[in-house]
């Protein structure tokens, strides 16, 4: 039987959860080389063209032919040692599947290089969980930045997520879109930030129909 979220149908400006982990749950990501590398490759893919042009002229034209800006937008992401967790809106009904078909690809290929290995480096294909009302998708990108959390990291710290994208302390980039997120906060009467929102979570209404990544991703 496929696993959760594994095989679904996938809408035109539709939201999703999208993770996936390693094989066997092996760690994918074994030094700041690696989440880098990750981080450049989505970089590649999302940056609209022109800027991207300007900033890498000798890149490879095959990556510049796959670029996919206009299809996809990252909203929130974390990269933990064995998985990921990305939160993305496809604006064509096929730009996640081909965003995470040339992301994983092409990270996988440079990880066997660089680690002298060979074979599958996911555990599968991804898996993506529709986001369909504005409550789960801010819940979601909050679960998705308190992840470094579990492994004993503080928020301020952690360079591998989107989360100090979202408090100003990393300047803004074309491949995330955390404006959507944020015009929550910025333009309403909570009185409240997107840092408090986060941080002063207090986990009464768990997502567990949601969210049972950690045994799948």
């Amino acid at each position: 039987m496929p696993s959760k979220n594994a095989i679904k149908t996938y809408v035109e400006n539709g939201y999703y959860h999208v993770y996936n982990r390693g094989v066997e749950k092996r760690t994918i990501f074994q030094d700041r080389e690696d989440y880098s590398k990750f981080l450049y490759f989505i970089k590649i893919y999302l940056t609209p063209l022109e800027e991207l042009s300007k900033e890498f002229p000798l890149l490879r034209s095959n990556l510049v032919k796959n670029n996919l800006s206009g299809e996809v937008e990252l909203l929130a992401l974390c990269l933990m040692p064995n998985h990921f967790h990305l939160l993305i809106k496809q604006n064509t009904k096929v730009g996640m599947t081909k965003f995470l078909r040339q992301l994983n690809t092409s990270y996988s290929m440079y990880f066997n290089k660089r680690h002298e290995r060979v074979g599958p480096l996911f555990q599968g294909r991804f898996k993506a969980a529709n986001v369909e009302t504005d409550e789960y998708l801010l819940h979601l990108s909050r679960y998705i930045h308190l992840n470094p959390l579990a492994r004993g990291a503080s928020l301020d710290e952690f360079d591998w997520s989107s989360y100090l994208y979202y408090l100003g302390k990393k300047e803004p980039v074309s491949w995330l879109n955390t404006n959507f997120i944020s015009e929550y906060f910025n333009n309403s009467k909570r009185g409240f930030s997107y840092k408090d929102f986060v941080e002063d979570y207090v986990d009464s209404t768990p997502l567990d129909s949601y969210l049972t990544i950690d045994s799948e991703a």
